[in-house]
C-alpha cells in the first residue's frame, strides 16, 4: 500500500519510506491511500481469534509486501506478549487497561512495532536511521524500550524540564546504549517544534536520515488500533453499542481507534476526553479550529496544544464537519474535577486510575449523561504508579511499585539539556 500526504495527495510513499522518513517533503502528515473494510466473517467470528490473529488480519493491508508474513507475524509475537484487559467498574461503564506492558503505557504498542519494522528495514543498510522524537510523557520512555539495542538506529529524545513525571523522566533518561535524552527548557510544544524543524533542516538531513516516532509516524500511529478490536471481542457479547471515551493530548490514539471503525468494527461513538489544553473540544462546539500553547496539567502526557493527528481525524470523515459531530464528542476537564474524579472512582468501586484515565472517565460520564443506555469503555492509557505524587496526594496513599517501575528508579539520570533549536541541530550534526 501507498501512502501520501495530507497537504499533497500527489505526495506518495511506500509504508518502509513513509516508516523511515516519518513526515512528507511537504510538511505533511502520512495517510493510507486506502482503508480496506475487513470481511463481515472477521467480526462476526472474532471471538475465536488471538490477538496475534487480529492484529495481523488488521495491519497487513497497510504494511503490504513490504514485511513477509512470517516477518510479520513474528514482529506482532514480539509486540502482543502482554495483556489488554476490558474491566468492568459500573453499570455500562467499563476500563480498558493499557498498562501491561514493560514501560506500562499505551505507547509500548506502538513504539516495539515501529521498532521492529524500522530494525527490519534498516538491516543491511550503511548508514544509521536517527529517531529524532519529542514526548510529553510515556512516548519517551516506550519509546526508548522499544529501540533499546536496535542495531542501526540511534534515538534522540526530546522532553521538556520540570514537566514529566519523576517515573517518566527515568524511564527515558537511564537506558544508554543508543538513547539520548536532551531535557530542553520550555513545553512540550518547543519540544515538539524542534523536531518538526530538524526534519526540515537540509543542514541535517543532508548528513543523517531522520524520522519520528511519535504518532505522526505511521508505524507508531496504526497498531494502536489492536487494542480496540480486542476490546470489542471481549464485549461482543454483551450485544450493546459501545461507545469509547479516549484522552487524547496529540490525538495519535483515538485516530487509530477511528480506523478500526473504518475497518469495520462496529462503534456508534468516540470522546475525545482532554484536560484544560482544549483545542479540540472548542473546536467541536465551533467548527473553529485555534491552536494554542499548551498548558501544564497533571495530565502532562495530553499537554498538547496543537494535536498533529486531527488533520488525520478530518480526513478520515472526509473533512465534513456534521459527520464527524455523528462520530466524534470531545470534552475539556480541569485538574481539579480530575482529581474528584480519581477519588470518587476509588472510593466508590474501589478502581484506582492515572489522571489520564480519569479525564477519559470523566468524558464518558459526560457522554452518558444524554445516552444512557450506551455502554461506555474508557482507556486507562498508564498506570497510576507512574503518576505516583498526584496518585498519593489525591487517594491518601501510595500504590504498590510494580516490578517494570523498580528496575528503573535507582538508576541514573543521564540528559543532555538544551534551550533552542540551533543547540539541538549542532547536536545532531555532531552525533
Amino acid at each position: 500500500m501507498n501512502f501520501y500526504s495530507l497537504n499533497n495527495r500527489n505526495e506518495t510513499a511506500t509504508f518502509q519510506q513513509a516508516v523511515t522518513h516519518g513526515i512528507a517533503p511537504d510538511k505533511g502528515l502520512y495517510f493510507p491511500e486506502e482503508i480496506k473494510p475487513l470481511p463481515t466473517l472477521f467480526f462476526e467470528e472474532i471471538e475465536r481469534l488471538s490477538n496475534n490473529e487480529i492484529a495481523l488480519e488488521a495491519i497487513q493491508q497497510f504494511t503490504g509486501e513490504e514485511i513477509p508474513p512470517e516477518k510479520l507475524k513474528k514482529i506482532l509475537g514480539q509486540v502482543l506478549d502482554f495483556d489488554f484487559p476490558v474491566v468492568e467498574i459500573e453499570e455500562n461503564v467499563a476500563v480498558l487497561e493499557l498498562f501491561h506492558g514493560p514501560t506500562m503505557a499505551f505507547k509500548d504498542v506502538g513504539a516495539r512495532f515501529m521498532a521492529n519494522c524500522l530494525g527490519h528495514f534498516s538491516k543491511g543498510k550503511e548508514s544509521d536511521i536517527t529517531v529524532l522524537v519529542a514526548t510529553s510523557g510515556d512516548t519517551g520512555g516506550a519509546v526508548a524500550n522499544g529501540f533499546l539495542g536496535v542495531e542501526g538506529v540511534n534515538v534522540v529524545i526530546l522532553y521538556p524540564s520540570g514537566k514529566v513525571s519523576e517515573i517518566q523522566e527515568k524511564q527515558l533518561t537511564t537506558l544508554g546504549q543508543n538513547i539520548t535524552a536532551l531535557e530542553v527548557g520550555g513545553t512540550f510544544d518547543d519540544c515538539q517544534r524542534m523536531v518538526k524543524t530538524a526534519f526540515l533542516d537540509e543542514d541535517i538531513t543532508s548528513k543523517r536520515v531522520l524520522t519520528s516516532a511519535n504518532s505522526i509516524n505511521v508505524a507508531r500511529w496504526l497498531p494502536q488500533l489492536f487494542y480496540f478490536l480486542f476490546a470489542y471481542r471481549q464485549l461482543k457479547s454483551k450485544k450493546k453499542e459501545i461507545v469509547f471515551s479516549v484522552p487524547s493530548g496529540n490525538f495519535g490514539n483515538i485516530c487509530a481507534g477511528m480506523v478500526a471503525q473504518k475497518l469495520g468494527m462496529p462503534v456508534k461513538h468516540f470522546i475525545a476526553a482532554t484536560n484544560v489544553n482544549g483545542t479540540v473540544p472548542e473546536f467541536m462546539r465551533t467548527g473553529a479550529y485555534h491552536p494554542k500553547p499548551s498548558s501544564a496539567t497533571i495530565s502532562n502526557a495530553m499537554d498538547v496544544g496543537d494535536p498533529s493527528n486531527f488533520v488525520r481525524i478530518q480526513q478520515l470523515y472526509g473533512n465534513d464537519f456534521n459527520t464527524l459531530k455523528e462520530n466524534l464528542s470531545s470534552y475539556s476537564f480541569t485538574d481539579e474535577a480530575t482529581k474528584l474524579a480519581m477519588k470518587k472512582l476509588y472510593d466508590r468501586s474501589g478502581y484506582m486510575t492515572d489522571p489520564h484515565g480519569a479525564v477519559g472517565y470523566l468524558g464518558l460520564k459526560k457522554y452518558q449523561k444524554e445516552h444512557p443506555h450506551i455502554y461506555g469503555v474508557f482507556l486507562e492509557t498508564a498506570h497510576p504508579v507512574k503518576f505516583l505524587p498526584v496518585v498519593e496526594e489525591t487517594l491518601g496513599f501510595a500504590p504498590e511499585i510494580p516490578p517494570q517501575i523498580k528496575k528503573v528508579m535507582g538508576k541514573e539520570k543521564i540528559a543532555r539539556k538544551i534551550s533552542d533549536y540551533e543547540e539541538l541541530k549542532q547536536f545532531l550534526l555532531k552525533k
